[in-house]
């Protein structure tokens, strides 16, 4: 039997290709390393994240049926994920991401998302199943702008709690209809909200402040290991500082913190409580440890 989601989590669902060097790394460089293959992509990201921390995430995106896509929805199903709403018959291949990392974080990354952008308004389909819909709804900045902009005015998401988070530093933009609809609570780093801002911030706390002034009703920003801020319209900013750990991997911290933080305010958590409990996990994900 299907199981009742308790987060919609709209976007990205693909195999993430990692190569981690243990040291840092010069442009061109080759360097011995360790390369993996794991299921990926920010909506498959955060519900995977949200399946530990005991909730029922499902993901609305494409996926191909090809073997890679078959694969993929076999480990999303053995990490808790319901994927009965996926646009499957798009007729494209499931999607990739590649990513290079050493030990100081980052060092490029290619994501081929081209078959989420082309199925566009397809994958939002299943929402006619599941009609006046107010849970949260996590929405990744791989989806197109003209589909954002589309879910900021679609009536079947008019009353859900809509959880934005941008992909990377290069998609920002693309989140403007929501600024401009004044919907959503946004998930940045320091980086894209100043993109989003139009310019640049010293600290998370000054960034997410900028970006609330620009229409945003609430926004949370971390700032690798320095402090991490959530300002919203009409209360007070807070920040929290994460512990200092060593690097084993950064892809995917992002989606951790806002897995963790969500996870937190569906039990009613305050505000400062939340904020500690995503710092606490992004961190724990940096480090290579999987929170809960």
């Amino acid at each position: 039997m299907t199981k009742t989601p308790d987060v919609l989590c709209i976007g990205a669902m693909l195999w993430d290709v990692i190569g981690r060097a243990p040291r840092r790394m010069a442009p061109g460089a080759d360097v011995p390393g360790r390369i993996r293959h794991l299921p990926g992509g920010v909506a498959l990201n955060v519900a995977v994240a949200l399946a530990r921390w005991g909730l029922v995430p499902a993901v609305l995106s494409a996926v191909g049926r090809d073997p890679e896509g078959e694969a993929l929805i076999a480990q999303a199903l053995r990490l808790g994920v319901v994927t009965d709403h996926l646009a499957r018959d798009t007729g494209l291949p499931t999607d990739c991401y590649m990513g290079i990392e050493d030990s100081e974080g980052l060092i490029a990354a290619i994501a081929d998302a081209h078959s989420l952008e082309q199925a566009g308004g397809a994958i939002l389909a299943p929402l006619d199943a599941l009609p006046g819909w107010t849970g949260p709804v996590v929405l990744d900045g791989n989806l197109t702008e003209d589909l954002l902009a589309a879910i900021a005015r679609d009536p079947r998401l008019a009353q859900a709690d809509l959880r934005v988070v941008p992909a990377s530093p290069g998609k920002a933009e693309r989140l403007e209809p929501l600024i401009a609809a004044r919907r959503g609570c946004f998930y940045l780093n320091r980086l894209e909200a100043e993109i989003l801002a139009g310019r640049a911030c010293p600290d998370a706390a000054s960034a997410a402040q900028a970006v609330v002034a620009r229409g945003a009703a609430r926004v949370l920003v971390t700032d690798g290991p320095h402090p991490a801020a959530e300002a919203m319209a009409n209360g007070p900013t807070l920040i929290h500082r994460p512990p200092a750990v060593t690097v084993a991997r950064v892809t995917g911290a992002g989606d951790c913190f806002l897995a963790a933080h969500l996870a937190a305010e569906l039990t009613h958590q305050p505000r400062d409580a939340a904020l500690r409990q995503a710092v606490e996990a992004s961190t724990a994900h940096v480090s290579g440890k999987d929170v809960p």
